[in-house]
């Protein structure tokens, strides 16, 4: 049992990282990734969601009715969305308006239903509790490597500090949408090398 947790937990962090393996949740990924910051929050805020709806899923699994699964599904992914939603204002009032609709979007984001469907509701809780981590933190950390290389190179800071010297010349391209494209682009190649070997 204790092995096929460390295994449910451990595959989002590599073998199905959301936005290069499962190539989901690139949307969000794309729009929020122009600072680390928001990168970490939008994370942070997948995480919350993702595990809370996969728990909350898998011990109501024998009550739901197949016929109605999936708006079940949206109906608690919208309930810990608008808990994430809350609390972002409530205590990140800053960060929750530069992430702007991207959070209440979560509710129709792949991931957490896609979770829900392929996995909390054939699961037990604590394998969806893993599964549910894993694969959130596999996505905040895979949108903060995105996100650090974007602000390093497109505005020369990292989480809001200067990292070169006043001569550093911005490369603008990486933070406009054209940019974060490329840039995952290029992750997502570097994946598929390592994957390889």
């Amino acid at each position: 049992m204790a092995k096929t947790i460390v295994q449910e937990f451990t595959k989002g962090l590599w073998k199905e990282i959301p936005p290069f393996r499962l190539v989901l949740g690139i949307c969000p990924a794309l729009a929020v990734s122009k600072t680390v910051e928001n990168a970490i929050g939008m994370g942070v805020a997948l995480l919350f969601v993702l595990v809370g709806s996969n728990v909350l899923i898998a011990m109501l699994r024998k009550i739901i009715p197949s016929k109605v699964r999936i708006a079940c599904f949206i109906i608690v992914v919208a309930t810990f969305v608008t808990v994430v939603e809350l609390l972002m204002q409530a205590y990140t009032y800053p960060l929750f308006l530069k992430l702007g609709i991207f959070i209440p979007l979560i509710v129709v984001n792949c991931i957490p239903l896609g979770r829900a469907e392929a996995f909390a509701y054939k699961n037990g809780i604590m394998p969806s509790f893993a599964d549910g981590l894993g694969l959130g933190l596999g996505y905040a950390i895979s949108l903060t490597v995105l996100a650090a290389i974007r602000e390093v190179f497109g505005s020369g800071t990292f989480y809001g500090h200067p990292v070169f010297g006043p001569s550093f010349q911005t490369f603008n391209f990486m933070i406009e949408a054209p940019g974060a494209f490329v840039c995952l682009g290029l992750l997502l190649c570097f994946m598929n090398l390592m994957g390889k070997k």
